[in-house]
């Protein structure tokens, strides 16, 4: 019969529960981590927005609101005018960000940053970054206008494209987007700062 050395005994017992299954019994699952791969998480978007609310001048009734939102690098601005005269009349972006004065003359002229001619936003010729354009009032004195660009952001610090600290003038007369620099639009019904709503 064979006999075996104490020592070969052991040896070979330490080796047995080396290589045997963990403690619950379950035989341990070799895992490849180089093929292990996480997905990514898109990062949140952040959205900004300003809003603006417009103050009568010139002795007109208007009232409305004008609200800018940022959202992956584009702003999309939404106006609702009312005490408006059914027809169309300008609205534009303003230099200043001051509506003290009854006529509206301390909101200075168009937002113009770039020194480009007056003109209908887009036009190769060249336009203001003020140049909203028109808006059209309904029987009710009533005018709505939405318009979305990347020409502008809220609270970014670009002096060139940044709408905060700016105003909003309404006119009581179609821009012409011709005359220089104003397009014709006559007075100033309402003026309103644009502020960050925090």
């Amino acid at each position: 019969m064979t006999r075996f050395s104490p020592i070969l005994l052991l040896a070979v017992t330490f080796v047995w529960i080396g290589c045997g299954s963990g403690p619950s019994g379950e035989t341990p699952i070799d895992v490849d981590t180089d093929t292990l791969s996480v997905e990514p998480t898109e990062p949140e978007t952040e959205t900004k927005v300003a809003e603006v609310n417009l103050v009568a001048t010139s002795g007109s009734e208007l009232s409305g609101t004008v609200t800018f939102t940022e959202e992956d690098g584009m702003v999309t601005m939404v106006a609702e005018i009312s005490g408006l005269t059914k027809g169309v009349h300008a609205i534009h972006i303003h230099e200043f960000g001051d509506c003290s004065t009854e006529d509206g003359s301390s909101a200075g002229g168009h937002w113009n940053p770039t020194g480009d001619p007056h003109g209908k936003w887009g036009d190769a010729d060249g336009y203001h970054r003020g140049d909203i354009g028109n808006i059209e009032a309904d029987e009710n004195g009533v005018g709505t206008i939405t318009m979305t660009t990347d020409e502008w952001c809220v609270d970014c610090g670009d002096a060139d494209k940044d709408v905060v600290g700016h105003s909003i003038i309404i006119h009581d007369l179609p821009d012409d987007f011709v005359t220089q620099p104003t397009g014709n639009a006559g007075i100033r019904l309402a003026c309103g700062v644009i502020e960050l709503h925090n």
